[in-house]
């Protein structure tokens, strides 16, 4: 079992088998662990734009409660590359395991088939994935100018791509 927390109600992480899917019906609080987790915390308060955003109350907190949960039991943390949250957690150089056994991957959300480039990070633990890169995907829109749903929303390969990063993630309790 791998779970997905802090996904859009019509994420692709529902059309997988085996992925346990938190969204806003679901509270991502009430996930115990004990198996790998894929979080998508919410990150405005935390992205190069968080001086203007309007996070609501506790919303800040999901991403260290993310971090702390995937250095726990494994896993998968999505955030954009430019975020505070892989400062204040001490993940400050690509490719380089922290204290936790976790390492800061960064991407491109459109090798993935994202429709703007989307810079961002992975915050993995667990074994380092071979990841996809394709520089024959171009990307078709700027962030800026997409809705918040289709931003926000992860490409189904990228999903599917996580889910199994997720399942080589375990750790012991």
């Amino acid at each position: 079992m791998i779970a997905a927390l802090f996904v859009r109600r019509n994420s692709h992480y529902k059309d997988i088998p085996g992925v346990d899917c938190y969204d806003a019906d679901r509270d991502a609080l009430t996930f115990k662990g004990g198996f790998p987790g894929i979080y998508h915390p919410p990150c405005r308060a935390w992205g190069k734009y968080a001086h203007w955003a309007k996070p609501r109350a506790g919303e800040r907190e999901l991403a260290i409660w993310s971090m702390d949960m995937c250095r726990k039991f494994g896993g998968v943390i999505e955030h954009p590359s430019t975020s505070k949250l892989w400062t204040e957690s001490n993940c400050l150089s690509y490719g380089v395991r922290d204290d936790h056994g976790g390492v800061l991957i960064p991407v491109y959300q459109s090798w993935w088939g994202h429709r703007a480039q989307k810079a961002t990070c992975f915050y993995i633990v667990g074994p380092l994935p071979h990841i996809p890169e394709n520089p024959e995907i171009r990307p078709t829109k700027t962030i800026e100018g997409m809705g918040r749903a289709e931003r926000e929303k992860t490409p189904f390969e990228l999903a599917l791509w996580l889910v199994n990063v997720a399942r080589d993630c375990g750790v012991s309790p």
